[in-house]
Formats: structure tokens, sequence, C-alpha cells
């Protein structure tokens, strides 16, 4: 299995060509990928992973509305969306057509696509398709199997060079695929990493959170329960969280909890993983493990992490 990467596609609506209509430009550039390429190549596993990444994924679309669903991101609604992925394939007719029309019309908007193109050998999607049971988008046109995927391979074979990056998934697994997608479009340091970090306190007198992949017991830590101006307040307070931290066995396991985080983090999103859930607990979580959690959240956003934080059993403890 292999990626390869493409030169950048030129046609009339390119911006170093002539062009009788005026480009517009836009305050926040829009983003935007087009997935396509051979049926049963993993089309829908990639617009899973865009949807992982924070893009607004659309699967089945005509290309000529493509346009306009690019241009529906610039509401302020859609500003939480990292772009937007269309995918697009055989299934209209006239899809090689109709998908240059669209690209020229985007164009004349001074919105420029990337294109993902994906492809697998012909005797591998005989397996997918074998497996799926479901028919290829050109046997309706009275072809065989066999034959459905030489045509198409042969119609889209323009758009296959104009391709910013094709994909060949053969080999891949659903990870591999999740990877490549994840290395072209979670490279940029301006932009936030690809796995998703939940951070939960919770209190073990009233369970452990059941979706948590990694649990830590802040038990060992001084109780603030005990210090009577403290009880009444929780975590989130200074007073509470400067008592927590006072402690010096608090601030080393911050550390390295830290330090292990931040070294198994970039693995887990080597392999593909898009979300992992960790769990703080004391025994009411109204407390240290509160304090904690708030601090681990705020160190892994530092880092460009996406991080949501849930203080699950904070008005209970």
């Amino acid at each position: 299995m292999s990626t390869s990467q493409q030169p950048p596609r030129r046609s009339p609506s390119d911006p170093d060509s002539p062009a009788d209509t005026p480009k517009v430009a836009h305050e926040r550039p829009v983003q935007v990928c087009i997935v396509t390429g051979l049926s049963g190549a993993g089309k829908s596993t990639a617009l899973r992973v865009f949807e992982d990444l924070r893009y607004f994924a659309v699967d089945g679309l005509p290309a000529s509305l493509a346009p306009e669903m690019a241009g529906m991101m610039e509401r302020p609604s859609m500003s939480h969306f990292m772009g937007i992925a269309l995918g697009m394939d055989m299934r209209q007719s006239n899809f090689p057509d109709e998908i240059n029309d669209a690209l020229s019309v985007m164009a004349a908007k001074g919105i420029r696509p990337l294109l993902l193109f994906l492809e697998a050998d012909a005797q591998e999607l005989m397996r997918r398709y074998a497996t799926t049971r479901r028919p290829h988008p050109l046997e309706r046109e009275g072809m065989g199997l066999e034959a459905a995927l030489a045509a198409e391979r042969n119609r889209l074979r323009p758009l296959r060079e104009m391709a910013d990056l094709v994909i060949d998934t053969s080999r891949f697994s659903i990870h591999d695929l999740r990877r490549s997608i994840q290395k072209r479009w979670s490279g940029n340091k301006d932009r936030l990493r690809a796995i998703r970090v939940n951070v939960i306190s919770f209190g073990f007198k009233y369970g452990v959170p059941r979706e948590a992949d990694m649990v830590f017991d802040l038990r060992f830590l001084p109780n603030p329960y005990f210090v009577e101006e403290l009880r009444p307040l929780r975590g989130k307070d200074k007073t509470v969280a400067d008592y927590v931290f006072a402690s010096p066995s608090a601030v080393e396991f911050r550390k390295k909890l830290l330090d292990l985080l931040f070294f198994m983090l970039p693995l887990m999103e080597a392999e593909g993983r898009y979300r992992v859930t960790i769990a703080v607990g004391c025994t009411g979580g109204r407390h240290r493990s509160v304090a904690m959690a708030e601090e681990l959240s705020q160190a892994l956003r530092q880092a460009d992490y996406p991080v949501s934080l849930e203080h699950r059993h904070l008005e209970l403890g």
C-alpha cells in the first residue's frame, strides 16, 4: 500500500490560469477537501476520519452542490469546524463533468479544494464487493463487476491526475488509512492535534466512569474535606487548588502524569487513535480530583490537544 503526492493540478479555473470571472477573497479561508476515487476504495472510512478531525463531512454529494456547501462554511455557526470534507463518486452518471464544473465555480470564488483520490487494485476491490455484497455503481449500466471496475478506473483517470494526494488502500487497514489522513491533514503545527482527550474527575464512592481508558486514584493526597473552611468549597476554587498543590506529592504526581501522557498521546495518535478518556478520582469527586483535572486539562490544551473536561460528581461530593 502506498501514498503518492501529486503535483498541483492546473485547469482553466486555477488561479494561475486566465479567467473571465474575478475571484472573491474571503475573510476566513475555507478548508475544503473533496474525497473521491474508486468505489470500494475506502471513501466512507476516510470521511469518518475527517469527522474525527472536526471537519463537517458529507457523503454522496452531487458535485454540482459542492460550491454551495463550501460557501456554507463561512457562516458563523460553522466556525467550530476545521473545514468541510465532501465525498463524491460515480453514483452520478455524469460525475467527471460535474466535478470539473464545480471546481471551476469554486475557483472563481477563491476556493481551491484539496482533492484526495482513493484507489485499490482490482483483485482487492472485487474481494471487498464480494464481502459487502453491494452492487458497483456502474453495474446498473449492464456491466459485470470486473468490467465496471475497469470502466470506472478509466473514467476517473483524469481526476486522479488532478489529485493533490493519491492513496492506494489495497493493503491498508482502517487504522492505516486513518494514519495517512491524519498525517496529511493534522500535520500543521498551528492546528489542534488529531487525538481528542477527555478528562473526567469523579468520586470513587459513586463509581468509576465506565468509559475511562486510564484511571488514577488521588486518595493518597491530603483531603480538603477535613479542613472546615475548605469543605463547602470545590476543587475549582483557588483556595482548594492551592491547598491540594501545596502538597509535594500532588506536584510530583502532576508532573509524572503529564510526562506519561505526553509520551503516550503522540504514540496513540500515530496508531490512528482519535480519542482517549482519562479519569482522576478522589473519595467524593469534589476537591482533589477536580483540582487535578483542571490542571491536566489546562496543560493539555497548552500543548494543542483538543480537550473536554467533565466534573462528574462535583455536586454530589
